[in-house]
Formats: C-alpha cells, structure tokens, sequence
C-alpha cells in the first residue's frame, strides 16, 4: 500500500485516521512517538490538561468489552480538552438493530468530531472511515483479530524507552498468536521501525501460517524462542474467540509456553517482559515474572496515556481532504 493510496493518510501525507499500522511510513509511526514523548509527563503535573482538542467531540464507541483501552482513551481525550461521549451500546439504538452505519450518521449529525471505536468485527473501522466525511475521524480501539494500533504503538514506545533503537532489537512474541490482533499490530510496526528480529513463539495451533511472509521466525519451542531476545512480549490466551481444541488445556500452555523466571534466564539479562493485559497468572505468566524487576507492563498502561494523546491530536490536526 503506497503513501498516496493508504486511506489512513489525506493527500498531504498527514495521518487522519488510525486504523492499522500496516502500511504506514516508518516516518509517521516516529512522529507518533516523537509527540507522545511530549506527553509523558503529563501526568505528574498540577494542570494535566492542554487545550489542543478544546471544541472537538471525542465518541467513545466501544462495541467489545474494554477496562485498559476505554479508560486511557478517556483520559487521554480529557487532557486534550475534548467533549468525550461514551456511548452506552447496551442501550443504543444498535441493541434494537439499527446498522452500524446508521448509528454513525446520527452521530455524525451531533457534530462527532473523532470516533474512537473497539468493534468484535474484523474490518469495522474501516468500514465507518470509507463511509465518515473527511472532517470525521476515525481511530481503530480494536477490531476482531485484525488490529490494535495503539496498543502496538504504545508497545513501541515502551520499547524504544526502554531499549533504544530498534534495529539491535530481538524481540520475542510468545503465546496466542493466531488471535491476537495485538500481535498483528506489534509485527507490523516492528517490522517498519526495523527490528533486527521478530520472532513469533507458540504452538502450531495459535500461530498464523504467514507469519514468515511476514518476516517473523516461527519457534515453536519455547526455549529456542526466547533465548538471547531483548524484549519478550506475551500474549492472552483468548478463550473467547477459540473455535474447536486448540489446545489440550491451560495448563499444558503454563508448561509448554508460559513465562517462569527460570525461562526468563534465557533472554538477555537486560530483557524486559511486556504483556497487553488482562493477564492470566499462573497460564501465560507467573507472578513472580509478571511482578518482577524486568516486567514493564504497567509501564505500558501509563504511556498508553500519553500515545493515545499524540494519537488523537494528529488525526484531529490533520488537514480535511481525502
């Protein structure tokens, strides 16, 4: 997908919409980290709040159950200075069968300024952006297994806070990999900011068949997988979106592929462990890793805050044409 062509951009290359990192220039995924830096400490300040979004109408429409990624959305938006709506989906008009469609426009029709929207359906947010005026827009909160753009995004910046430059990097993704548009962002980015490896680790059930393609090394061994990496980032089992025995329980996952201290002795001895959250102790990682001095996992809640900020002021800067 060229520059020109990518409906995330307009026609000056500015970014007014967030749907995915796939395709997007290494130079816009730098600028979104670059300005969330300038966010970061926002939160130790007496004033929290700037007022770049001062007049803008921020919709929450959050189709998935949500804790992390609503909360910070809301915050983020907040500080900005922006009217925030949370749409109470239970009670909307979509729970008595009014089109997803419908529900934009009449949306719309209140003067939406951006649509933050996390949505069970695969290709959800591309689907209102095809079908929002150029003014309107939209920022992907998770659509089905195919992405999640700012928690990929906030990986990164944990990441290069953390680690520096990318293209030293190992970094070993582990666990469910088939489902987790998590990990989908996470290659994507990884892959544009140029990482020296990415690695996807888990049995051959839970990983996709083009990860290579993709420019992953698939392990499925645990050991092989995260020996030597930088940075290993696990995944949730998701139960909830498994069809048929994947696998043969929770338990046999914790033996194979969860992450103990004794397998965590195989990174490097500056590793960090990261984890999109919810966690499932005792399944995909044990406490004592997940509590421990190498884990950055509320690291990546607290500047989930200050991406989501640079985020939102983008797209809503973004000059209005298509």
């Amino acid at each position: 997908m060229t520059r020109a062509h990518n409906p995330q951009l307009n026609q000056h290359g500015e970014l007014r919409h967030l749907l995915t990192p796939e395709g997007l220039p290494r130079d816009v995924l730098l600028h979104i980290l670059d300005t969330a830096q300038g966010f970061v400490s926002f939160g130790s300040r007496e004033v929290k709040k700037v007022p770049l979004l001062r007049g803008k109408s921020v919709f929450n429409l959050f189709f998935e159950n949500s804790t992390r990624t609503r909360t910070t959305f809301e915050i983020a938006a907040q500080r900005l200075s922006a009217d925030v709506f949370n749409l109470d989906i239970q009670r909307s008009s979509t729970s008595k069968g009014e089109s997803l469609l419908d529900t934009i426009a009449n949306l719309e029709a209140m003067d939406a300024d951006v649509f933050v929207v996390r949505h069970s359906d695969s290709g959800a947010p591309f689907l209102i952006a095809q079908h929002t005026p150029p003014h309107v827009h939209i920022v992907n909160a998770g659509d089905g297994r195919h992405a999640h753009p700012t928690q990929g995004l906030l990986d990164m910046y944990t990441i290069r806070h953390f680690k520096g430059d990318f293209s030293n990097l190992t970094v070993a993704i582990v666990g469910d990999i088939v489902h987790s548009r998590v990990a989908r962002s996470a290659i994507h980015a990884l892959t544009t900011l140029g990482a020296a490896e990415v690695r996807a680790v888990g049995p051959k059930t839970l990983a996709p068949d083009n990860l290579r393609d993709m420019g992953v090394r698939v392990c499925h061994d645990m050991a092989e997988g995260i020996r030597g990496a930088d940075v290993i980032m696990m995944l949730r089992l998701q139960n909830e979106r498994m069809s048929g025995a994947l696998l043969p329980s929770a338990h046999e996952f914790n033996m194979t592929y969860g992450l103990t201290p004794e397998r965590l002795s195989l990174a490097r001895p500056d590793a960090i462990v990261m984890h999109p959250g919810p966690i499932n102790r005792g399944v995909e990682i044990d406490s004592a890793v997940a509590d421990g001095p190498r884990s950055v996992i509320l690291d990546q809640v607290r500047f989930g805050i200050a991406v989501r900020m640079a985020v939102l002021s983008i797209v809503a800067s973004a000059e209005s044409q298509a």
